[in-house]
């Protein structure tokens, strides 16, 4: 047998495991503990966003919550676009977000704190006690969370029963977010969006990942 024989056996003889080796290998890059990870995640990401996906579609109709010394408490629902009229309390709670400021303010004798961006005469820095909330009665709109709903919040919540000018609802707060109404956030819809596509796609590669033999079994 001549060398150039040899050399040319040798050479499909390595193109056979080449090929024996790829038939091998599963169909997918991605394994199935991988795919059952990545479809965990997702489906994590989408619980923690459920709250929110479901005020964006929730009635953009605001409940009315009635005004001060005429409240509806039956009215009351999380989660929900809403609207009230009261008389702020003497006392309120300050947050920054970014470069803006949001005044957390009771109203006097109901169970509402609603969080609004800070007015002009309630600029408060840091270090120093904050002033009280314009005492002018408003009226506002806005998502309305119960307590238990808004954990962001606690420490306000706390702040602000301790002042004692509340009537908390069967030993509940309550939360108005002005200005955020259902049908705006589509950012996040967009996201939840590609959240559940990326799941889907890994439960496809599951299930062919799954599906398929074991290489000894070919």
């Amino acid at each position: 047998m001549s060398e150039e024989q040899l050399v040319q056996e040798e050479r499909q003889r390595r193109i056979a495991e080449l090929e024996a080796r790829l038939a091998r290998r599963p169909r997918s890059a991605i394994r199935p503990p991988m795919a059952l990870l990545a479809i965990g995640v997702s489906v994590a990401l989408l619980a923690m966003q459920g709250r929110d996906l479901a005020y964006l579609f929730s009635p953009r109709t605001p409940l009315s919550l009635g005004a001060e010394g005429d409240y509806r408490p039956e009215a009351l629902l999380s989660n929900r676009y809403a609207q009230l009229h009261g008389v702020p309390a003497a006392h309120g709670a300050y947050e920054r977000e970014g470069d803006a400021l949001y005044v957390l303010v009771g109203l006097r004798e109901s169970p509402f704190v609603v969080r609004r961006p800070a007015l002009p005469g309630e600029e408060w820095i840091p270090g120093r006690p904050p002033p009280p909330p314009d005492p002018r009665p408003f009226a506002v709109r806005g998502r309305l969370l119960a307590e238990e709903d808004a954990p962001r919040y606690r420490d306000a919540f706390a702040l602000l029963r301790e002042k004692g000018e509340l009537q908390p609802r069967e030993g509940r707060l309550w939360l108005l977010i002005e200005g955020q109404r259902p049908g705006e956030d589509w950012g996040r819809a967009g996201v939840a969006v590609l959240l559940a596509a990326f799941a889907a796609a890994n439960g496809v590669l599951l299930v062919r990942g799954l599906r398929r033999p074991p290489a000894g079994e070919r």
